[in-house]
């Protein structure tokens, strides 16, 4: 992750660029290293037509969702892969994991292209499928696994994700994450009959949906710790919590801090703090509204003008949000400069080089999941879909 300190400031018009310090404000990704690129990833998606889908991450940067034919959060794009059937190649301008759920869902003769393998996801990392299975025998020699259910983040590998589908649990959105730890309590009885739930892989996440949503106390909540014996609980402590939260977080979301809240109410009157779920509990329980990217993008759309917001998710995203919407004031929920930095890795460079691959005949990159963990990792993803009455978006 790159940051840069600069001065707590606005985004949008007449606050971008910040004279005294000779940079605009808060920062901006260096434009396209070769000037023909545009004209070159244009020319390539234009001769590959229908063979193409090219799928845009939220928090991607401009000069890449220039090219993208949908944008969107992970599973949202992955749908929408998947209900193209005539496109051959999917072109994931995300991360990794995303990449696998799109070729999780595609069909068998649709190819899923992540144009820098190197574009992975620290949270995702933070949960091995290793660790997570040697959590799972803690659990059992503790006597309680079979009150336990897994349930994982969108933002996980493939093989996690399969995980739980092996084990009796689901997937779930940072939308409908009340609905899939309601539903994972019921399949062991519920709270009184001693359900449990093992969420990974962010932490910040299982725990405001716990005690947001479904008013369980801190208290219910332990956090494992993979890289400590037994995750670093005592027995009695796992016997007694409700949720036991991996210890993961975005590397992004995790950065807002509470302070810079109570800053910005007092330096901007009316402030509305809008955040992600992914935040920590303390910035969360001070913030105005708490939703998930698409919650974020449809509340800055629906606001009034002459409003003011300070949101706290991705840079990209709050910086497109600005620009598109420069009747409101909106600002960025830190004082760095703070772009996704596996997010970034998908540069106008990289897709140039994967678009020209596919038109000169060669698929570089493909993101394959074996027939096993696809097997499993469907389980999961439909036991989330089956959710009554809840949003399947991140």
């Amino acid at each position: 992750m790159t940051t840069v300190d600069l001065p707590l400031l606005p985004l949008g018009r007449g606050v971008d660029f910040d004279s005294e310090r000779g940079v605009e404000c808060p920062g901006d990704l260096p434009a396209p290293s070769d000037p023909d690129l545009v004209a070159r990833a244009q020319a390539a998606k234009d001769a590959l037509g229908e063979r193409v889908f090219v799928l845009g991450h939220h928090y991607q940067r401009d000069e890449v969702i220039a090219f993208a034919d949908i944008t969107g959060d992970s599973f949202k794009l992955a749908r929408e892969a998947a209900a193209r059937p005539e496109a051959e190649f999917i072109v994931f301008c995300g991360v990794h994991f995303m990449a696998e759920s799109a070729d999780i869902l595609t069909g068998p003769e649709q190819k899923v292209i992540l144009p820098d393998l190197a574009a992975g996801c620290s949270m995702a990392d933070m949960a091995r499928l290793s660790q997570v299975e040697d959590a799972w025998a803690a659990l059992e020699a503790a006597g309680v696994a079979d009150s336990v259910v897994p349930v994982t983040y969108m933002n996980s590998s493939a093989d996690i994700k399969a995980f739980c589908g092996r084990n009796g649990g689901a997937v779930c959105t940072s939308s409908n994450a009340d609905a899939a730890l309601e539903w994972a309590l019921e399949q062991k009885g519920g709270r009184e009959n001693g359900a449990k739930i093992l969420f990974f892989p962010d932490q910040h996440l299982g725990r405001n949906t716990a005690v947001l949503n479904l008013g369980m106390s801190l208290e219910d909540c332990v956090v494992w710790d993979p890289h400590r014996p037994d995750g670093g609980l005592t027995q009695d402590e796992i016997r007694d919590a409700t949720m036991i939260l991996w210890r993961g977080h975005c590397s992004v979301h995790g950065r807002f801090r509470a302070d810079v809240v109570d800053e910005l109410r007092a330096k901007i009157p009316g402030v509305q703090i809008l955040v992600h779920p992914e935040c920590t509990h303390d910035v969360v329980l001070k913030a105005d509204l708490i939703g998930s990217t698409e919650f974020i993008i449809k509340t800055i759309e629906a606001a009034e003008p002459g409003s003011s917001w300070a949101i706290g998710t991705e840079l990209n995203l709050v910086k497109r949000l600005a620009d598109a919407h420069p009747d409101k004031q909106i600002a960025f929920l830190d004082k760095s400069v703070c772009y996704c930095s596996t997010m970034n890795r998908i540069d106008l460079p990289h897709l140039v080089w994967a678009l020209e691959s596919l038109v000169a005949g060669t698929v570089v990159n493909q993101i394959q999941v074996d027939a096993e963990t696809e097997k499993w990792a469907k389980v999961a993803l439909d036991r989330m879909l089956a959710l009554p009455g809840k949003s399947h978006r991140d």
